[in-house]
């Protein structure tokens, strides 16, 4: 934690000091101060990543203090410190703003690692709204990520982009493949130009070879007039063919002829017309078995596969999950009218351990559901489909080593095993425990002390 900034708002001396002390020695700068007003005060002379207040203090109480920092500085994170007797204060303090709540007497071994949670949830608010900036500055297309394999993509794409030649996009359906090739265009010397798609598989073999190369008067019933194609209208630009593993063999043979001569004849017609298009293709399916399969040419194969980008699936980038659907959230939020702060950490968890199959384009129509059923300032599991919830999760490890009916036992010790193991699912976090239990904080403790797990 080197470079991060904490004030601990504590009117009392010991426990200002422990906290003082365990979170410089985990290499943060500390300011501590007394009261609500000296914090007040404190933040108007110094920027800070993360506050520490306790909710009980003179004149300026911590509720008081968490709503002036919400007002001035929304970005900083603030963790409230409560004795058991206000853990319906803390939580209310929680529905304002507040990151998370510290009970007294507080385990100096959490601090930090609640400190942590918060300052993540900094990091990808920042990024959130770095990333808006730059939309509104720029119409080039985001892609959004900040994990080793998305960053080799964005850098295969910067160093692509420049050099006009054919381009095949590889990855699973839902990954953003067409996002690629918008940026592949975006960054060329033809982005002043025409970028226009086709998706091979959403027609015909008549309707796609319309689609792509037009036609003349009369070359069909219905034909009354000459119609220019999709890439004769892309000329000086880019066209991006999805999905080219489903394009039939004669039509693969006609854009053959166009990638190798530049030229191509509208359906019905005899003279060549010249077109100047850079081609980008995609496609889920793997070409080189569909060449040894004979349902692909092995030509056109070579021909597209120039220069070769992987788009990763989802399950393989899973640490960009939380700035995605973030995002999303974001833009649905803004797109409806709704004024919605986040993702609450639960509903966070369940998405980033979703397997997705559906990819980003699941992960995009799921925030865009939650944005329309959220009717609060955060997006909660409630808001998310069932397979996300505990439920699944349950239905999973009864015939796991987690938990299961192996021998019959008692009520009461079918209760400890069930709540120890949904706590260990919330990764021992109680408030998450309590939220997927349907319990308030002070139910779930009575009975984790009832059996003994209260520690």
């Amino acid at each position: 934690m080197e470079n991060i900034r904490i004030l601990i708002a504590e009117d009392e001396i010991i426990s200002r000091t422990n906290m003082v002390h365990v979170m410089n020695r985990n290499g943060c700068e500390v300011t501590a101060v007394e009261n609500g007003h000296q914090a007040a005060d404190a933040l108007t002379k110094a920027e800070y990543d993360v506050v520490i207040t306790d909710i009980c203090m003179p004149d300026m109480d911590g509720i008081q203090l968490l709503e002036h920092i919400k007002a001035t500085a929304p970005d900083v994170e603030v963790i409230i410190v409560t004795g058991f007797a206000s853990i319906e204060t803390a939580v209310e303090a929680m529905r304002k703003g507040a990151y998370h709540y510290l009970a007294k007497p507080v385990r100096l071994n959490e601090v930090p690692i609640v400190v942590e949670k918060a300052l993540e949830k900094r990091r990808l608010k920042l990024e959130v709204n770095c990333l808006r900036q730059r939309l509104q500055q720029n119409d080039a297309p985001a892609i959004i990520g900040h994990s080793p394999l998305i960053k080799k993509l964005k850098r295969d794409i910067a160093q692509i982009a420049t050099v006009d030649c054919t381009v095949l996009i590889q990855g699973e359906t839902g990954t953003g493949k067409e996002l690629v090739a918008r940026s592949l265009h975006a960054n060329s010397s033809r982005s002043g130009q025409r970028f226009l798609a086709v998706n091979c598989a959403s027609f015909t073999e008549e309707l796609l070879a319309n689609e792509l190369f037009g036609h003349e008067k009369a070359a069909f019933t219905g034909a009354q007039g000459i119609q220019k194609g999709l890439l004769e209208s892309a000329d000086k630009g880019t066209f991006f063919l999805d999905e080219v593993g489903d394009m039939p063999l004669t039509m693969q043979t006609n854009l053959l002829r166009v990638l190798e001569t530049h030229n191509l004849f509208r359906v019905g017609g005899t003279v060549e017309i010249p077109v100047d298009v850079r081609i980008i293709a995609a496609t889920n399916r793997d070409l080189k078995l569909m060449v040894e399969e004979g349902s692909f040419r092995r030509d056109l194969y070579y021909r597209l596969n120039v220069i070769t980008l992987q788009v990763p699936s989802l399950a393989e980038r899973r640490e960009d999950i939380a700035l995605l659907a973030s995002c999303f959230v974001n833009r649905f939020a803004a797109r409806l009218g709704r004024e919605i702060a986040g993702i609450d950490d639960s509903a966070m968890n369940a998405l980033t351990h979703y397997a997705f199959p559906g990819n980003v384009r699941e992960l995009k129509h799921m925030m865009e559901r939650a944005v329309v059923l959220c009717n609060g300032k955060n997006i909660r599991l409630a808001h998310l489909p069932p397979e996300l919830g505990v439920e699944r999760r349950v239905r999973r490890s009864q015939e796991s080593q987690d938990f299961r009916y192996d021998t019959i036992v008692s009520l009461d010790e079918n209760e400890k095993r069930y709540l120890a193991w949904v706590l260990k699912q919330a990764g021992g976090a109680k408030s998450r425990a309590a939220e997927l239990l349907g319990l308030n904080r002070g139910s779930l403790w009575r009975k984790l002390k009832r059996f003994g797990l209260e520690k």
